[in-house]
């Protein structure tokens, strides 16, 4: 629940843009700068709540991140620029535990067969906040509902939240600690995770597959498909919502394929029909209906979890948070450094584009370029899944000798 909510927080800005501008007395392009203070905070964040897992467990770490996230919502209700800033930035901070903790608590309850598909699930949970983000805050905005009202709910329902796991999480047992002891600093930890060349390898290829998803569907998307197609907002936020209930579906889906067939296989065989979904929506897209596309889309970005399980298996057992805190630094600072390029050269051309067609398949070729990067930097990440174990499984009569030895 905290992580759904995290997402929906998240995405919901996506459908407030116009009302966001005239609380904070911004530009659309002030508003994108607000917003993207989030993913700074969130991928610098990730580092110290991974290791705050490791060295203090989830069930006092996870539940003061909702702590933070609560304040954040509540910054972000007061209409001034300078508290949207802040809100904005703390909100990053607080929900950069959500993900990290769902992940940490899974590795310890479940095998390393299913943790692929434990994943998935906890991502399908997290894009259907995403989902109704956008598809239930559209609506009630057009209904009355006031942005400084939701905001304040907002972090009212995460304080509840907060409250509840105090209780809920338990004390990790000794008996799924890791073997070795976890490094006693942050600067110690994150040398094991980050002289990992796999380390880098598995954010580039999750950032570079959630950027179009996270900075495009969940924050232009909506502006775009009104300015440069003349899609009413109704119809947009419709459209737009379709790719993170895609990943309600595809997360738990692919995360089961990767576990039961491979980690790479399902790696490049998503990404290219994310590839091909996505240049059909850009380049064809009176063969799909705009909805149909976009959640065909999603359902196939799903696949930008199992890096996620890759970069836990390629590191040591004691740094399990910390390297998913690393994982999420490297992802969303893909996200953080993409998104103020794709803004300068697409987002302040929005209103004012001669071509507005041309603009928009300008704006999707950006994205299918990175896609095509991923793709290519997918071939070189390290198959860690089924497949792998396989090859590395030695029959027990085999064992015997250097067993007696």
């Amino acid at each position: 629940m905290f992580y759904f909510l995290a997402y929906a927080i998240r995405s919901s800005p996506a459908v407030m843009i116009p009302e966001l501008a005239r609380a904070f007395g911004v530009s659309a392009g002030g508003i994108g700068n607000i917003l993207g203070t989030y993913y700074y905070a969130y991928a610098l964040t990730g580092l110290i709540a991974g290791f705050a897992l490791d060295r203090l467990g989830p069930k006092y770490s996870v539940p003061a991140g909702v702590g933070v996230l609560a304040l954040g919502c509540l910054l972000f209700a007061i209409p001034d620029a300078a508290a949207g800033n802040a809100g904005r930035l703390v909100q990053g901070m607080g929900s950069a535990f959500a993900f990290i903790g769902a992940v940490y608590l899974a590795s310890h309850a479940f095998s390393a067969g299913s943790l692929a598909t434990a994943i998935g699930a906890t991502q399908c949970l997290g894009m259907l906040g995403g989902s109704v983000g956008q598809s239930a805050v559209g609506p009630l905005l057009r209904q009355g509902l006031g942005v400084h009202t939701f905001w304040l709910a907002m972090g009212g329902a995460n304080l509840l939240i907060g409250l509840g796991l105090q209780f809920i999480i338990p004390a990790v047992p000794k008996a799924v600690q890791p073997t070795a002891e976890p490094p006693a600093s942050l600067g110690a930890t994150l040398r094991i995770v980050f002289s990992n060349p796999q380390s880098y390898l598995c954010g580039l290829v999750a950032g570079l597959l959630f950027a179009p998803t996270t900075l495009f569907a969940m924050t232009w998307g909506v502006a775009f498909l009104q300015h440069d197609w003349q899609v009413s907002y109704v119809a947009a936020t419709w459209a737009c919502s379709m790719v993170p209930l895609g990943w309600v579906v595809g997360c738990p889906l692919l995360g089961w394929a990767a576990d039961h067939v491979g980690r790479k296989p399902v790696l490049l065989a998503g990404a290219g029909l994310m590839l091909l979904s996505f240049a059909q929506f850009v380049l064809l897209p009176g063969w799909l209906p705009l909805p149909a596309s976009l959640f065909l889309f999603g359902v196939a970005s799903g696949v930008a979890m199992i890096p996620y399980s890759i970069i836990k298996e390629v590191n040591p057992d004691q740094v399990k948070g910390s390297a998913t805190g690393a994982m999420n630094f490297l992802t969303f600072g893909v996200t953080a450094l993409v998104g103020p390029l794709f803004g300068r050269w697409f987002g302040q051309g929005l209103a004012t584009a001669p071509d507005p067609l041309a603009h928009f398949r300008a704006a999707g070729l950006f994205w299918l370029m990175g896609i095509g990067l991923a793709i290519i930097g997918s071939l070189f990440l390290r198959e860690t899944g089924r497949k792998q174990v396989a090859q590395i499984v030695v029959p027990a009569t085999e064992l015997r000798p250097a067993v007696i030895a």
